[in-house]
């Protein structure tokens, strides 16, 4: 029995796998070999489509431009639901259940739906085409995940802990960054986690609210479309370069997100 679920193990983790092997090995092969026979591993390794993402300031910067929106929204939604999520979770007032219901709404819509309000108003306040545009308009989905993620990991923490500080004479400001927020960090390594990484996989608005100085590396991997076809090998090491920084993160915030979907909500 347990030689039958290694087996299965194994099977699951080579499809895993697989893609992101193959998406590698085309990186590193010429658009001649990748459409020419199947390969499992190039015949003439090259590095030249990572060459011309790294000497190309149109590629380069718009992994920068996606880095800055993303940290900026991951920083803002993270500021906003901390005070919004203990709200909910230690005071009780009319219209809460819904009000916290509304905000999950927002989460379940589609982007699309938002899309043509936040090009007008962007436009008329002249915020097109900048990082914090994004980083806004990505709030409306990633601040309810983040409310809702903290608010499960704040109603575990017993409300006695709040009500001995304030007797040790605590103020809640000193309460809530000194005591508070240390119980939740595996809350909020994982809510950090979830924000990246939504922000970071993000299409249609990141590619609709910027232009040039902006924009985003999803929108950049379009000119590898020519009049001679796909540049496979140039939009493989693109695609390669773009999983990076969400492995990195998970690597940073590994310890918190073991203990947040072991105790959160998640």
């Amino acid at each position: 029995m347990k030689h039958g679920k290694s087996i299965w193990l194994i099977v699951y983790f080579v499809f895993l796998v697989l893609p992101i092997y193959w998406l590698v090995i085309m990186s590193l092969k010429t658009n001649e070999e990748i459409l020419g026979a199947l390969t499992l591993i190039p015949s003439r390794p090259t590095l030249a489509n990572y060459r011309t993402i790294f000497t190309d300031p149109s590629w380069y910067m718009s992994y920068v431009n996606s880095l800055i929106y993303v940290l900026m929204n991951m920083t803002i939604s993270l500021l906003v639901a901390l005070p919004a999520a203990y709200a909910f979770s230690r005071y009780r007032f009319i219209g809460d259940k819904h009000v916290f219901f509304w905000l999950l709404t927002n989460r379940m819509a589609p982007p699309a739906v938002f899309l043509l309000p936040f090009f007008q108003l962007y436009q008329a306040m002249g915020l097109f085409d900048t990082h914090i545009a994004v980083a806004l308009a990505h709030c409306l989905f990633n601040v309810p995940l983040a409310v809702w993620i903290l608010e499960g990991f704040m109603s575990g923490v017993p409300k006695e802990i709040d009500e001995t500080a304030y007797i040790d004479g605590y103020s809640f400001p000193r309460f809530f960054f000194k005591i508070f927020l240390p119980l939740i960090k595996s809350g909020i390594g994982v809510t950090a986690f979830f924000c990246f990484m939504f922000s970071w996989v993000e299409l249609l608005l990141a590619r609709t609210l910027t232009a040039v100085n902006a924009k985003p590396i999803s929108a950049a991997m379009t000119r590898t479309v020519s009049a001679a076809g796909l540049d496979w090998g140039l939009l493989a090491a693109a695609g390669v370069l773009t999983i990076v920084p969400g492995a990195l993160v998970i690597w940073f915030v590994r310890n918190y997100m073991a203990k947040g979907f072991a105790l959160g909500r998640v």
